[in-house]
């Protein structure tokens, strides 16, 4: 009785419910499933699959590459513009001061325009990134920890890589993707986001250099301001102050009237520089603290939405890396980082 008893021990019978098996998208392989869970992980492979994925329309896609493109194009004239009328606005003022500071105003002017087009024409027709192709579908072909974090793209129909992520816009997936930017009609990604950064450096400095300019030449040609007296100005206090920005921004209207066609685009090149200089400065400024972080927009909002568990280090080494240098610029400098210390006697 004992030897029955142990024997009825070292061996079990039982039945596997088929709704708690499933096979793995990554290596093929039959998994079995400890409870009926929505996402699970393969054991072998690492493949991350989810069964309750419902694949969104994508019958707009046409739509909005169009939207994007039609932004492109209307970006592209506004630039040529501000290139061309800029360059056509102050030709006389430029000259009038002196011939080398005009040559040297051409000079600068043809470097800013070329980097601002080249960047820009990177940033919007270059690939965003690709993401890593790998084998998967089977066994023998996936090793041990092949797949491993990647999920399956219901959209591409292909494993994507946990830096990835699919944009619906541009109906691929893309590489270390940090948004999708509508105006350069492209996807921000790991092989544009260099350019993306050196687009919006130069279109700073062109913007300022052009609201710099357009307003020193505006007031060489502007009409004398003729005010009207303040003595029949009354009051004190905030109603005054009022009262007087209203005397000083009639007259301006009153002068502006009578500018001439060169005039009013001086006018409308440095409202518009300096409009663009404002929301170019905040996102280079947003784009620069998430490359300090080690983030990117896509992460930064997962990691909010996800109550901060993913802390990423801080520091400038950060942005060397970003921009291809991989060491710190102290590197560089020996004589001061290995410098023995001296001591007084």
């Amino acid at each position: 009785m004992a030897e029955s008893a142990e024997s009825s021990k070292d061996y079990f019978v039982t039945t596997v419910n088929e709704d708690r098996a499933t096979i793995c998208w990554g290596c093929g392989l039959r998994l079995l499933l400890p409870t009926h869970a929505p996402v699970f992980k393969c054991g072998w492979c690492g493949a991350i699959t989810s069964q309750n994925v419902n694949k969104p329309e994508t019958k707009c896609l046409w739509g909005r590459r169009l939207q994007d493109r039609c932004f492109v194009t209307i970006l592209s004239i506004f630039m040529l513009f501000l290139i061309c009328g800029g360059v056509w606005a102050v030709h006389w003022f430029v000259f009038s001061v002196s011939y080398t500071f005009g040559i040297f105003h051409y000079i600068l002017t043809a470097i800013l325009a070329a980097t601002t087009v080249s960047t820009f024409s990177l940033s919007a027709f270059r690939c965003a990134g690709t993401p890593p192709t790998v084998l998967w579908g089977s066994y023998p072909v996936v090793g041990k920890g092949d797949l491993e974090n990647y999920t399956f793209c219901h959209y591409c129909v292909k494993p994507k890589s946990p830096r990835a992520h699919h944009c619906r816009s541009c109906g691929t997936c893309v590489l270390d993707m940090d948004h999708h930017c509508p105006f350069i009609g492209n996807c921000v990604g790991a092989a544009n986001h260099r350019h993306f950064i050196a687009f919006l450096f130069s279109a700073v400095f062109s913007t300022i250099y052009i609201s710099f300019l357009s307003a020193y030449a505006g007031l060489h040609i502007w009409p004398p301001v003729k005010y009207r007296s303040f003595g029949h100005l009354n009051g004190s206090g905030r109603d005054l102050a009022i009262r007087a920005f209203k005397e000083v921004m009639l007259a301006l209207v009153s002068s502006a009237v009578q500018l001439s066609a060169r005039g009013l685009i001086l006018v409308y090149l440095f409202v518009s520089s300096v409009s663009l200089q404002i929301g170019l400065s905040v996102l280079l400024w947003q784009q620069l603290c998430y490359i300090y972080e080690g983030k990117t927009y896509l992460s930064h909002l997962s990691s909010q939405g996800s109550g901060g568990d993913h802390i990423e280090e801080k520091d400038c080494q950060n942005i060397f890396r970003f921009f291809g240098c991989p060491y710190s610029i102290f590197r560089y400098l020996p004589t001061l980082r290995n410098s023995p210390k001296r001591h007084a006697k």
